[in-house]
């Protein structure tokens, strides 16, 4: 009797291996007596605490061990960069898919992944495509937007869908990494894609749209979907999807199990890696961090600002944990988990120049007890006076975002933690503030951290490179500015940059890779300071502020009165 069923198992968006993966890998192969094809709709390698210290090694048993059949990349699949991924990808014994991203340094899709892959079954040609969104393309920290090339995810699906079927195939299945209002998308548009399954979204859901299923699959190990793709009418293919809860009546797999516990037992061996070597202390203890500025607070926030490319970053101080100074020298995995030992997700946020003052005042409250609300911060500065009440405390009218001082009404990219955006720590404000770039878009606080450090070795040489991608050691804004003026000699408009900040870059007489480099060098030196981003108002702080704002006011009126009218370049 001929085959007329082909079965599908596919699973989205896992992360934690310890608890359920090897219940996980007992449910899949539960099934295995029909013979599925097994999918996976991307986010494997990151974030986890185990991640942080394997890179996302751990994960790869499990991938191979359910059974996997084929995937597509997912946004943290890029967390640790190119080189890391490309040794991941290695491991793996199915292919990944990356359909409409092209990276310009190799003319490849973006990953070495495949544009397409097809799978025989059952006497059926089965048509994968591996769809993204640019969304999240332009927040990974690792992979720098300007050398990718982003395909519209309809236009590639309906253009390789359509090569796949004059090839022969009986059907064709996007496997896509997206939010669920693009998958929607995708299915109203797209007429030659027969099934979408879908990841990204940390739910379980099936909507059909345009006649054509959309399939969410879960997260974390929790479920999975089995379909059913029945094709007795091969004009009118019935797909019937169940959902299987992966609940504790599944025994572990032993075989996953064993190999999971060595990646365990091995934490203790890695916490000993030396990340990079800091020439000056660290200071982290309590009572300063959570009293004012401090080193450690700037390099942690410049190393935010640097890999969102938002315009400020407000950090609770209570993020960083160590409470100790730490010595100039070798820093240590061992020493990034006493600072920062959980998982902290980032974000970045759009607050008004009111939202970010009511932040800062939140900050400072407390002072001067040692409360972990007190802000760390990069890319803005401001003071404070601890002698008046919580809420009037910080001097409104010195406040600099880089060199130009706030606007009430302006909106500001903040980057930040996730937990403050659920208004914890007393930051209300940022609960109801538009999400520009979400905590599944970016990499958590520690992979930051150690991305730094690898982007230090690339820029120094001192690790081998199989891409120049690599996270970024400044903000990508001084980045993109710095290349607008080398490639446009400055004729399309002023800078996005202000004005502080290129005051030592000379466009005419540096190539533009030099001219990154001397950016960036500073950033190599790993020796971060205290430089007067919060100060404790007083009479001669006060005075100080008074007389740089009036000659910044006196700078921006000469710019003004010379700057050439229309008259005078008609003339």
């Amino acid at each position: 009797m001929a085959c007329t069923e082909i079965t599908i198992i596919h699973y989205n968006d896992v992360y934690n291996v310890e608890e359920r993966a090897a219940r996980f890998a007992t449910a899949v192969k539960k099934f295995s007596y029909l013979d599925p094809i097994i999918l996976f709709s991307g986010d494997a390698l990151s974030p986890s605490m185990l991640s942080t210290t394997t890179k996302g090694a751990q994960m790869i048993p499990v991938l191979n061990e359910v059974g996997t059949s084929c995937a597509v990349f997912g946004n943290h699949e890029f967390d640790f960069g190119l080189e890391v991924l490309t040794q991941r990808i290695s491991e793996t014994t199915f292919p990944w898919l990356m359909s409409n991203v092209v990276d310009n340094e190799t003319g490849k899709p973006l990953g070495d992944g495949k544009t397409f892959h097809i799978i025989d079954k059952c006497g059926k040609r089965i048509g994968l495509i591996g769809l993204v969104e640019r969304e999240w393309l332009d927040t990974l920290a690792t992979i720098n937007p300007d050398e990718l090339i982003f395909h519209d995810f309809v236009e590639s699906g309906n253009k390789i869908g359509a090569q796949l079927k004059n090839d022969g195939c009986d059907y064709v299945i996007a496997l896509t990494h997206m939010r669920m209002p693009n998958d929607v998308k995708l299915a109203e548009c797209c007429n030659e894609i027969d099934l979408i399954l879908g990841g990204h979204d940390h739910i379980y859901a099936v909507e059909k749209v345009n006649g054509k299923l959309i399939v969410k699959s879960g997260t974390d190990f929790f479920n999975f979907s089995k379909l059913t793709l029945d094709f007795s009418d091969s004009k009118d293919i019935q797909v019937i999807v169940e959902e299987i809860a992966v609940t504790e009546e599944y025994i572990d797999d032993p075989k996953l199990k064993e190999e999971l516990n060595r990646y365990t037992s091995i934490i203790e061996e890695r916490l000993d890696e030396v990340l990079g070597v800091f020439s000056v202390a660290l200071d982290g203890r309590f009572e300063r961090i959570r009293l004012g500025e401090t080193n450690l607070g700037n390099w942690v926030c410049d190393v935010i600002l640097a890999a969102t490319g938002a315009d400020l970053v407000i950090l609770n101080s209570g993020t960083l944990r160590s409470d100790r100074i730490h010595p100039p020298g070798p820093f240590t995995l061992r020493d990034l988990m006493t600072v920062v030992p959980i998982t902290d997700p980032l974000c970045v946020l759009e607050l008004t120049g009111n939202e970010v003052i009511e932040a800062l005042e939140n900050g400072v409250s407390c002072y001067p007890r040692l409360e972990g609300r007190f802000p760390q911060v990069s890319g803005i500065s401001f003071a404070f006076d601890p002698s008046l009440e919580s809420g009037k405390r910080v001097a409104t009218d010195f406040i600099k975002v880089g060199d130009q001082y706030l606007q009430p009404v302006t909106k500001y990219r903040v980057a930040t933690k996730s937990y403050l955006k659920q208004g914890c720590d007393g930051y209300t404000m940022m609960k109801s503030a538009k999400v520009l770039v979400d905590e599944e878009s970016c990499p958590e606080l520690g992979i930051v951290i150690q991305n730094h450090f690898e982007a230090i070795k690339m820029r120094l040489g001192k690790c081998r490179r199989v891409s120049k991608h690599r996270q970024s050691l400044v903000t990508l804004s001084r980045r993109h500015s710095l290349v607008k003026c080398l490639d446009a000699g400055d004729l399309d408009g002023p800078h996005p940059l202000r004005k502080g900040n290129i005051k030592n870059i000379k466009c005419n007489s540096l190539t533009r890779r030099a001219s990154l480099d001397d950016l960036e060098r500073p950033n190599c030196l790993l020796a971060p300071t205290v430089d007067d981003r919060i100060l404790k108002l007083d009479k001669e702080v006060l005075e100080k502020l008074k007389s740089e704002k009036l000659k910044l006011e006196a700078e921006v009126t000469i710019e003004e009165e010379t700057e050439p009218t229309s008259k005078n370049l008609i003339s």
